[in-house]
């Protein structure tokens, strides 16, 4: 088969499309022929050599990935060759074939292609385990989203509107927050124009948002913190702004809040599953109902990968790009 590798770190010219030894399921996991796969800035990461693969995990980038169940390992169960599914994945989207685990496999849902299933996984992933199973957002709340127009925050908006949530959103252009409003985000922040933190209190009364869905880190704690509401969590899913912040503990204990840290990749296979299990019993019918869907903004020929992580890096995208097999 034929595999993005990446012979040694660099730009998106270090990504390769090279031919490469087939994968083998292994006791409790399928074989995929993968007919799409999105792309993450986790996968920016490891082209650049910041971002390993977990140990066992194929070295191929790509978190995510569609496709046709091809083989069965030993012991599974609930799945048959020629299933149309879609995977979490630690590694090895951008391929042709993956092996994963199958309790990290989702059934593609009512409503979409085989291709467009590939921008779900990670998102609806990402999204339902730190906004509801850690953060629980309840109806009624208000939810911030920083980077409202990627493909975390275009899956965030419409899960938090579809339980009842109002929904603030930031991002750097009027044309990505005219997208963000298009999805039913009600408080839309400009962030190279206004500061997220006068207009998330402005917005709400003084209160400030129940919910921080954070990809900045280190840049934002601060304002974050000051954001929130009382009881207000904070969920951070990514380091873009660094790694190393300054935090007013006293602000934090006078507003009972909690800041939660959370990555997807090296969780246990038991964690994935059970999230992957909540996933598909929570947003799953929401997809099938035309509530959620998954926003594509383009789909690239796989072998050409490093065009896509170019759009990445320039952010000249809204939702997800998705790079497709031939």
């Amino acid at each position: 088969m034929h595999a993005i590798t990446i012979p040694e770190p660099g730009g998106p010219e270090a990504l390769v499309w090279d031919e490469v030894p087939d994968p083998e399921p292994g006791e409790g996991e399928v074989l995929i022929e993968v007919a799409a796969s999105a792309v993450n800035r986790a996968d920016l990461l490891q082209r650049l050599g910041y971002y390993d693969p977990p140990p066992g995990a194929s070295p191929y980038p790509g978190l995510e990935c569609s496709g046709r169940i091809a083989a069965l390992g030993p012991g599974v169960s609930g799945w048959a060759v020629g299933d149309e599914v879609c995977a979490l994945l630690s590694g090895g989207g951008y391929a042709e074939k993956v092996a994963v685990p199958a309790g990290q496999l989702l059934p593609v849902p009512t409503g979409l292609d085989v291709r467009q299933a590939a921008a779900l996984p990670e998102v609806a992933c990402t999204v339902w385990s730190n906004v509801f199973m850690i953060a629980h957002l309840r109806p009624g709340e208000t939810l911030l989203v920083h980077g409202g127009s990627s493909g975390i925050g275009t899956m965030a908006i419409q899960l938090a509107k579809a339980v009842g949530a109002k929904v603030a959103v930031t991002a750097g252009s009027k044309e990505k927050l005219d997208h963000c409003a298009a999805l039913g985000a009600d408080i839309l922040i400009n962030y190279r124009e206004q500061d997220f933190v006068e207009e998330i209190k402005r917005a709400t009364d003084g209160a400030g948002a129940d919910v921080i869905l954070d990809i900045m880190g280190a840049k934002y704690l601060e304002r974050n913190v000051n954001a929130l509401a009382v009881n207000g969590r904070l969920a951070i899913i990514g380091l873009q702004g660094g790694a190393k912040g300054e935090l007013n503990i006293g602000v934090l204990l006078g507003k009972r809040a909690a800041i939660s840290a959370t990555s997807l990749r090296a969780r246990p296979a038991g964690e994935k599953a059970a999230i992957v299990a909540a996933v598909r019993e929570h947003v799953w019918p929401l997809v099938a109902a035309g509530h959620v869907r998954p926003v594509i903004d383009r789909e690239v020929p796989m072998s050409d990968a490093a065009a896509a992580h170019q759009v990445l890096e320039e952010s000249g995208h809204v939702g997800k790009v998705l790079l497709v097999t031939p």
